[in-house]
């Protein structure tokens, strides 16, 4: 399979999630993608234990919660050494018209001009990454052209 190029900053969809037209930026140096959400809880559902999230839509405005049976709590280290722990769990992310499954770590990124950062982990099996190129996804979606 034929790797696509991708650059260092898209727009992309997260169906799992209800979130369209999302910027991210690319980070080779982060295994895992990382998502910005607002609120995260566990909560106890029909007797079991749900992680409860909600994310900021495109807008910055609150979406709708969401509740995942499966997820996993692991400590992330940022590159200073620090141990944060953080909730991940698994979500299609829509690029280059590709839907592709993948693990998200939860957390806060409030002050960070993205929502979104997308790791090795979903780029090396799918992209190469030139980073003198932006929007390659969004801007291949404005040229597709339906032919009935």
């Amino acid at each position: 399979m034929e790797k696509i190029v991708i650059g260092r900053k898209d727009v992309a969809d997260f169906p799992s999630f209800g979130l369209v037209k999302v910027p991210v930026k690319i980070d080779t140096g982060a295994y895992t993608s990382s998502i910005h959400c607002d609120y995260v809880e566990l909560v106890q559902m029909n007797g079991k234990t749900q992680l409860e999230v909600r994310f900021f839509d495109q807008n910055g405005m609150k979406a709708a919660s969401y509740f995942f049976e499966k997820f996993k709590e692991k400590v992330v280290r940022s590159s200073s050494g620090e141990g944060e722990k953080r909730y991940f769990i698994e979500g299609e992310i829509t690029l280059f018209d590709k839907k592709i499954k993948t693990l998200f770590s939860l957390t806060r990124r409030i002050r960070m001009k993205t929502p979104v950062l997308l790791g090795r982990k979903l780029l090396n099996k799918n992209f190469v990454v030139d980073s003198s190129k932006v929007y390659l996804s969004k801007n291949k979606k404005r040229h597709t052209v339906n032919i009935s």
